[in-house]
């Protein structure tokens, strides 16, 4: 059966203020299944790192000027394109920075949308109709744009779709009360019009989803009454019947929703796959009035199969990239993982028992109508029978408890007999849908463990978290738990599996860990790979330190009477202090090895920069400094040319060691500067990043001849076994 998991928030949302409108134009996906660029409704273009929830970078137009159309990448150039003012076609690269000093076309007629595919050439459609490739518009800007629609004849919705390897640019118009839809082929140019058949009162679609399977173009379309219908365009023969008489579009019903009193106003349905449909805006079945929901509906067996309710206001929006659906709604852009597997009738009647995959290679029982449908058991497998006679005699004696009955166990019975009835319903071949059952066992475990100072279930609890089916929003106290609790380790799974920890909790961690002393952290119990890269890393913190990024301690000597001017003040280098940093203490890790183990989990852990500052400010000056040694211990290991590569051990990267560092800078400079134990500290910083300045300035001087050497790698012939080249560097 298809599944919504546990969702997270990628962005905030600013609403327009009456309030009907999200402030996004579009969610477009950019290079891969990971990065998405979000257009807001007036002057910004954000990329995004889905997984990290981080914004990468920002590009904005001027006050007084608009996007009115949502930025799209073209995969070719590896470039981004929008339209602002209706006519202005803006073209930039990810490093550029303002939007004013890239490539600006103006053209001369309003743009609708620019459409772009992996691996394909932006398409351009115009607010009347007409359809030009990016390149060919860009090469005359000023060219005349025909008109194909008529005066009255408006564009509501608009995709571009591939079909063997060619591009169809689909958009629907209304005129008067009636609906139309045009197929655009590009290559050679056809254009068909179709007319979509009347619902009656009036009403008008509020949604279209557009796919292509089996030589079809499907449409997909909700209206406000709830029907869902599904049209079916073939492809060949496309464009034959080209001309302005609209062609009749069949339809069939594929879906009636619920729409409860009145008719729906915000509402979207969105084609998953062949089978399923996600919809936002329509009540739950089984749901009271007031709330809204996403909803996965399989529309071959007509059942709801997966359910989410949406806190705040729906705005009618979706996207669905990667199997993640993203939808606004209240104030945030949220992000919701899917599954949707192949069903049968088993599956969507909820009956389909899920065996565990050694039992899959023994022959299995053939389920009849009465198992499917009365929930009669078949007889069991010669699997089930073996794994039995390896259970021990006290099992076999005594029947597994229920979901229900572990729940009630909870309450009152003792830590070392709900040990043991998790194991075994956790263990259970035919336990299903295992992520709500975690969520509600761990919920439960951690309300008697903060009722009860006496009951505490650590083994327990690392079970479930072990078991990846918990994240934050399902047990909300659990990581404070731990914290209270002072059990580190499963702190460090918590930071491990989920991925959804708020900054806040995320700096009570941090705040706790750089807070307990190495002798107390030397006590845990810690997941071994993650100490196993640590024992590696400060193994040889007293050997040759090697160049690498363009930072060497011995390379900075003449250096050392640099000043560090910061708010105002400027603290400079004595004599005395020369003697101090003449050996740098970052060679030496200012922390013990569990503690170091902890604080990288800290640095693993996704956050929104945003978030994170406020309770970044909290830490007291002394936990700061010492945080940041340790950052600059970890940025010195890291640039040593024997550095070791330890793929596959849990360790935070260079980049995410600066971006905590320039985290920490931001949010306590100023108490840093006044801070006596800080100069010193502060001066290698300084010199960290005057180096790396120097580093990319050198770089910089080098560019073309590597761009040079780069060009003859493509160019390069067999000359035998022996030459003489000549490569002229300009």
């Amino acid at each position: 059966m298809a599944a919504l998991y546990e969702g997270y928030t990628l962005c905030g949302l600013v609403p327009a203020q009456n309030q009907s409108n999200s402030g996004i134009q579009e969610v477009e996906e950019e290079r891969d299944c990971d990065h998405v660029l979000v257009t807001d409704s007036t002057r910004s273009v954000t990329l995004y790192k889905v997984s990290d929830q981080k914004p990468l970078s920002s590009w904005t137009v001027k006050q007084g000027q608009t996007l009115t159309c949502p930025a799209v990448y073209n995969s070719q150039t590896k470039e981004y394109v929008a339209v602002s003012d209706n006519k202005v076609i803006r073209i930039w690269k990810e490093e550029d920075i303002l939007l004013e000093k890239t490539f600006k076309a103006t053209v001369s007629s309003d743009i609708r949308r620019v459409h772009s595919v992996p691996g394909e050439e932006p398409v351009v459609l115009f607010q009347r109709g007409a359809v030009r490739l990016l390149d060919s518009l860009l090469s005359a800007p000023q060219q005349p744009i025909e008109e194909v629609l008529s005066q009255e004849e408006a564009i509501r919705w608009s995709t571009l779709v591939v079909v063997e390897s060619q591009q169809f640019v689909i958009f629907t118009t209304e005129q008067k009360g009636e609906n139309f839809l045009y197929l655009q082929r590009l290559k050679p140019n056809t254009l068909q019009r179709y007319r979509l058949e009347r619902e009656e009162p009036g009403l008008s679609p509020l949604s279209f989803s557009a796919s292509y399977t089996d030589k079809h173009i499907r449409l997909l379309y909700l209206y406000p009454n709830g029907h869902v219908y599904q049209s079916v365009v073939s492809v060949r023969g496309l464009g034959a019947e080209e001309g302005a008489q609209a062609l009749p579009l069949p339809r069939s019903l594929l879906l009636v929703l619920p729409v409860g009193e009145g008719l729906l106003e915000a509402a979207s349905a969105l084609v998953l796959d062949e089978a399923h449909v996600a919809v936002v805006g329509v009540p739950h079945p089984s749901a009271g009035a007031g709330k809204d929901f996403l909803c996965i509906w399989n529309t071959n067996f007509q059942t709801l199969q997966a359910g989410k309710e949406m806190a705040g206001k729906i705005y009618g929006q979706l996207w669905s990239f990667s199997n993640k659906l993203f939808i606004p709604h209240g104030k945030a852009l949220s992000v919701i993982p899917y599954e949707c597997p192949k069903s049968c009738l088993a599956s969507a009647l909820g009956k389909l028992r899920q065996a565990k995959s050694d039992e899959s290679k023994a022959p299995a029982s053939v389920p009849s109508w009465n198992n499917l449908l009365h929930g009669e058991k078949a007889p069991p497998s010669r699997a089930v029978e073996t794994r039995k006679t390896r259970t021990t005699r006290k099992s076999q004696s005594a029947p597994s408890s229920t979901f229900d009955q572990v729940l009630e166990l909870i309450k009152t019975a003792p830590a070392e007999e709900i040990q043991k009835e998790v194991d075994g319903l956790i263990s259970r071949s035919d336990m299903q849908d295992l992520q709500p059952s975690v969520g509600q066992l761990a919920s439960a475990l951690v309300s008697r463990s903060l009722d009860d100072a006496a009951f505490y279930t650590p083994s327990t609890l690392a079970q479930l978290v072990h078991t990846r089916s918990l994240c934050h929003s399902v047990c909300p106290d659990l990581v404070l738990l731990a914290l209270e609790r002072k059990d580190y380790f499963l702190c460090q799974l918590c930071l491990q599996f989920f991925p959804d920890i708020p900054e806040a909790v995320t700096c009570a961690c941090l705040k706790t860990f750089i807070s307990m002393s190495d002798v107390d952290a030397e006590k845990v119990s810690l997941e071994p790979d993650s100490v196993s890269f640590m024992e590696t890393l400060m193994a040889g913190e007293r050997g040759p330190v090697g160049l690498q990024n363009g930072f060497s301690p011995t390379s900075c000597d003449e250096e050392r009477s640099d000043t560090l001017s910061g708010g105002g003040a400027v603290i400079n280098t004595r004599a005395e202090d020369k003697e101090k940093i003449s050996t740098p203490p970052e060679q030496i890790c200012p922390v013990g090895l569990h503690k170091t183990v902890l604080l990288n989990e800290v640095l693993l852990t996704a956050y929104s920069d945003t978030y994170l500052l406020p309770h970044l400010k909290d830490l007291s000056s002394q936990q700061v400094v010492l945080f940041l040694q340790y950052l600059q211990y970890l940025y010195l290991k890291y640039s040593q040319d024997g550095f070791p590569q330890m793929n596959g051990l849990r360790s935070p990267s260079l980049s995410q060691v600066m971006d905590w560092v320039c985290l920490l800078l931001d949010a306590h400079f100023t108490v840093l500067v006044m801070t006596p134990e800080a100069k010193g500290l502060l001066l290698n910083l300084h010199r960290f990043v005057k180096s790396q300045v120097r580093l990319v300035s050198e770089l910089g001087k080098i560019e073309g001849s590597l761009q040079e050497l780069n060009k003859m790698k493509g160019t390069k012939t067999d000359v035998g076994q022996y030459s003489i080249e000549v490569i002229e560097l300009f």
